[in-house]
């Protein structure tokens, strides 16, 4: 079943939704391969850390908000509501938000990082 929100565009409604099934087969992908069912966040800190690109295993807890920041940015970008920047002297990712684009309410958002989330990992697998 494919879940909807509208996101008002230029005056015209544009359609953005995700199939449940493919969601459902990320989730399961994830717990195959970790053990555990994950929640949104949890996607999206493995994005970030994919996304960091470093090995490393232990995080700081701000370090760690900062994985899950990088995780939404990196997601989405696809959408043009961020854009990569460069990475700074450590080696972290830095996006810039893209103003032009419309507000999201948070269920859109969610939906939205679901959308992306299943395109990032077919593109990855």
């Amino acid at each position: 079943m494919a879940h909807s929100v509208y996101l008002r565009v230029e005056n015209t409604n544009a359609t953005l939704a995700y199939s449940e099934s493919e969601w459902q087969d990320v989730l399961n992908f994830i717990e195959k391969r970790f053990g555990k069912k994950p929640d949104l966040q949890t996607i999206i800190f493995l994005v970030g850390h994919r996304e960091l690109g470093k090995h490393q295993v232990k995080f700081s807890k701000e370090q760690k908000q900062d994985l899950i920041h990088v995780g939404v940015c990196a997601l989405l970008s696809r959408a043009n509501y961020y854009t990569f920047l460069d990475f700074d002297e450590d080696g972290w990712p830095h996006y810039e938000y893209n103003r032009a684009m419309p507000k999201l309410e948070h269920q859109q958002q969610e939906v939205l990082l679901k959308k992306m989330i299943i395109e990032y990992f077919k593109q990855i697998n």
